[in-house]
This record gives C-alpha cells, sequence and structure tokens, in this order.
C-alpha cells in the first residue's frame, strides 16, 4: 500500500512548484513592461506559458522529482530539485536555439528573470516544505495496526514485508491461526482463528490481513462478514502469491476477481491512440526536418566507400512475433553473415562511415518510415533478427514477452546502456527485463524521457554503440 497521504503530498508539491513558475514568469514579464501579463489576453505570451510548463513536466518526470516525496532526506529532495532545475533550463534553452526567439518572445533578459525568479521561489518553497514534513511526518505516515490471520509462509512473508518497509505505515500486533505451534514467536501469537474479530474490537485494531489458504473458504467468508457488519477493513491475500507472481492488476467480472499477471498499459486503446498519434507526429518531423537532407549525403557517401545498396534491409521479428521487413542505412559491406551474426567491437565488415552511422545511431534513420508504416514505433524494445528470437526464446523465459509490443526505435534497455552485442546470455537477459519493465510501466512521458535520453547519449557518445 501507499501512504494515505502521499497522492496528496505530491500533488501539493506539483502544484506550488507550478505556481512557483508561473508567479516566477508573472514578475519577469511586468519587469519586461509589458502592457498585458494576463495569459488569455496575450496571444503571444500564451506559447510562453504553455512551453515554460510543459517542460518543467517533462524534466521533473526524467529526474523523478515527484516520487516518495514524504520519504526523500533533506540533501536527495535538494539534489533532485538542483537536477531537475538545470535540466528545464537547458532545455528551454535548447528550444530557443532550435526556434526562431521571435515566435514567442523570449528575450535574454526574460529567461533570465523568470529563471532566477523561478529559482528563488522553488528553493524557498521546498525549505518550508522539508520544515512543515518534518515537524508532522508522523502524522503524515499514517501508521496503522494491523493483525495478520494465517501464520504459513505467506503471513510470515507479510510481516516480514512490513517490518522491512516501515514507511508503508503498517505495525502487526500479531497472527490469528488455529495452530499456535505455526508462530515461531511465541510472543505474536494471538489466539484461534474464532477469536480475531473480538480481539480487533477491543484492541483498535485499523485492519485484517487474512493469508489463509482457499481450503479454508468458510472461516474466510464468516471473517469478511463479521468484518463488514463491525466496520473493520478486510484485505485477502491470494494463495497465488506461492508462484512468485506478481499482483498488479486486478479485473472483475461480474463478482469475480480475475488478476492479471502483470500491468500491460498499452492494452488500454486510449493509450494505443496517443502512442500511435506520437509516433506518426514525430516521424513526419524527424523524415522532413533531417532524413530529407542527410539521405543525399549519406547515400553518395556509402556508395563512394563500398559497392552495395544504400539500404539495408533485414526480416525482424515485430509485434506478436510477426516478421516485418526493417529498414536502416547500410553501414557494413555486403557479407553473408548479416542476418544471423552481430556486430561486435571493430568488426570488419563495418565500413568508417558506417561505423560513424552506428555510434551516432544515424543508421537507424529510415526505421522511422517502418513508424509511419505501422510495424514499429519511435519507443519499444530493439527488433531482433529472426534467428537471434528463435535462439534465445528456449534460453530466456520471458523473453517472448517482448513481442506483446511494437518494436523500437530506441527503448528503455537501450538508454540504460544495454545495446550492442550480447556474447552472453545473461547479457541478453538483462536486456528483456528492461523490456519488460517497460512493458508493464509504460506512459507517455516515460516515451519523452527514453527520447531525450537517446539523444543525449548519442551526443556524449556511448561505449556500447560500434
Amino acid at each position: 500500500m501507499n501512504h494515505r497521504y502521499s497522492t496528496f503530498v505530491k500533488t501539493i508539491n506539483l502544484i506550488v512548484d507550478y505556481i512557483c513558475l508561473n508567479v516566477g514568469m508573472v514578475a519577469a514579464y511586468q519587469i519586461e513592461g509589458r502592457e498585458s501579463i494576463f495569459w488569455m489576453y496575450n496571444k503571444n505570451y500564451l506559447p510562453v506559458v504553455l512551453l515554460f510548463n510543459l517542460t518543467w513536466l517533462l524534466s521533473a518526470n526524467i529526474t523523478g522529482l515527484y516520487q516518495h516525496v514524504l520519504h526523500k532526506d533533506s540533501i536527495k529532495t535538494f539534489s533532485h530539485v538542483i537536477k531537475t532545475y538545470l535540466i528545464f533550463i537547458s532545455l528551454i534553452c535548447v528550444i530557443i536555439i532550435v526556434n526562431s526567439t521571435n515566435t514567442y518572445l523570449i528575450t535574454r533578459d526574460f529567461l533570465f528573470s523568470s529563471s532566477t525568479f523561478f529559482g528563488v521561489l522553488l528553493a524557498v518553497w521546498k525549505l518550508l516544505f522539508l520544515i512543515l514534513r518534518r515537524s508532522d511526518r508522523a502524522r503524515l505516515n499514517d501508521s496503522r495496526s494491523v493483525i495478520i490471520v494465517g501464520c504459513g509462509r505467506i503471513g510470515k512473508d507479510l510481516q516480514a514485508f512490513f517490518q522491512k518497509y516501515t514507511n508503508q505505515g503498517y505495525k502487526v500486533a500479531g497472527f490469528f491461526d488455529d495452530d499456535p505451534d505455526a508462530v515461531d514467536n511465541k510472543e505474536m501469537y494471538l489466539g484461534p482463528v474464532d477469536d480475531c474479530i473480538k480481539y480487533v474490537l477491543d484492541n483498535s485494531i485499523n485492519e485484517i490481513f487474512c493469508t489463509l489458504p482457499v481450503s479454508e473458504s468458510s472461516k474466510i467468508e464468516k471473517l469478511i462478514v463479521d468484518a463488514d457488519k463491525n466496520m473493520i477493513r478486510f484485505k485477502f491475500v491470494p494463495e497465488y502469491y506461492n508462484y512468485g507472481i506478481k499482483p498488479v492488476f486486478v479485473q472483475s467480472f461480474g463478482h469475480i476477481p480475475v488478476i492479471s499477471v502483470r500491468a500491460e498499459p498499452l492494452e488500454n486503446m486510449l493509450n494505443r491512440f496517443i502512442k500511435r498519434l506520437f509516433d506518426i507526429v514525430f516521424s513526419l518531423f524527424i523524415i522532413i526536418f533531417f532524413f530529407s537532407w542527410l539521405f543525399p549525403i549519406l547515400a553518395i557517401l556509402i556508395k563512394l566507400e563500398s559497392r552495395g545498396p544504400v539500404f539495408f534491409k533485414q526480416l525482424r521479428s515485430g509485434r506478436e512475433n510477426e516478421p516485418f521487413m526493417c529498414f536502416k542505412f547500410r553501414s557494413m559491406k555486403v557479407n553473408n553473415d548479416s542476418d544471423k551474426k552481430q556486430a561486435t567491437r571493430g568488426d570488419s565488415r563495418v565500413t568508417k562511415i558506417g561505423a560513424f552511422m552506428r555510434r551516432t545511431s544515424i543508421d537507424e534513420l529510415p526505421q522511422f518510415f517502418n513508424v509511419l508504416i505501422g510495424n514499429m514505433s519511435v519507443v519499444g524494445p530493439r527488433p531482433h533478427m529472426l534467428s537471434h528470437t528463435e535462439q534465445y526464446a528456449s534460453l530466456i523465459d520471458k523473453y517472448m514477452l517482448r513481442h506483446f509490443l511494437k518494436p523500437g526505435i530506441t527503448g528503455w534497455a537501450q538508454v540504460n546502456g544495454l545495446r550492442g552485442e550480447t556474447p552472453y546470455t545473461e547479457l541478453m537477459a538483462k536486456r528483456i527485463e528492461y523490456d519488460v519493465w517497460y512493458l508493464e510501466n509504460w506512459s507517455f512521458l516515460l516515451d519523452l524521457k527514453i527520447i531525450f535520453l537517446t539523444v543525449w547519449n548519442s551526443a556524449k557518445g556511448e561505449e556500447n554503440a560500434f
């Protein structure tokens, strides 16, 4: 469980941060002597407001500023604030350089004044927040007394979890079980299951966690009924826990609860629509403003250095493991091993212009046409050769899960350094771990973060890009 107040505190932080940002902008705008500071009356100022606010949201998502706001210590809190602020200023400066400043009326004086006001207000607010949090943290922690019914492996693991993660706010008073010998610590044994409700009422216990097996269904049903009658919160831990499955997504079919093995945000039609719309818009932008003028230059250089086509085409594993033709700029000499052998460091097949393209990931540009066609996405698990899919599917248990998604030009594994050659099965298993995490945790902001990190890594250079 998350804190009762964690979402509230996170929301307050977000709102006040935006107030600081917009107050700083209004103050800077007023200093510049503008006639109107009201966004609704000033069509030139509105784009600036949207730009700054959206950029702050992206920056905060990149650094995880609003995660665990109740538990970060002071140093870590201010460290994240400073990182977010610097990324925010950097992104604004990059946008100003790329776009004409006349479009948004972002002058140097306005940028300096607004960022200074915002920085000061933000620092004061975070200091005030830390002081308030320190004085009220005990109350905000919302500590709750609970008892656990059933002292099998699940019950003991649940107690161990509460003891390890005290920030969850649960304090276990003890166990109820019909077998006293099941409880290792006799001081934690509170009695048989039938005495559970009376103990809860007499000792102001907040919640009951039931870990009894399904075979004890009659006792479970009685506990639920008695808990409802006495306004006691009752939580049931299902037996499938024993199979090591993480319960992350529950659906109700009538009165029947169905628990999925994992959450898949992109199974939601709205999420798929948002991702597809972004794929189309972003791909058109890259093709029109980058590919259009880079293509003839790279085509000439590729042709001058070695014989063969400009584009390299290869069948790769796509969504639902359907093969599709993946496009790249050819970065190697024409060879017979391209469909089965990965590129290695110092690979003699890689041309000089090919080495440059691979280091900067420019060789992937033609895949934006794959994105437009619909067999790839801008962000997703990287598509593998068919031979590798066949090889690793039998070696790595969760390998095929990556094919629930469209493959991507870049991905969560790649921005975390897991790219290039995979000479060991363990390296591929680690890559799959990141791919599955992306499958379970997709969000539009996560995609934006991955794209930003991809550009950043390409600019600074990557050790495994060869």
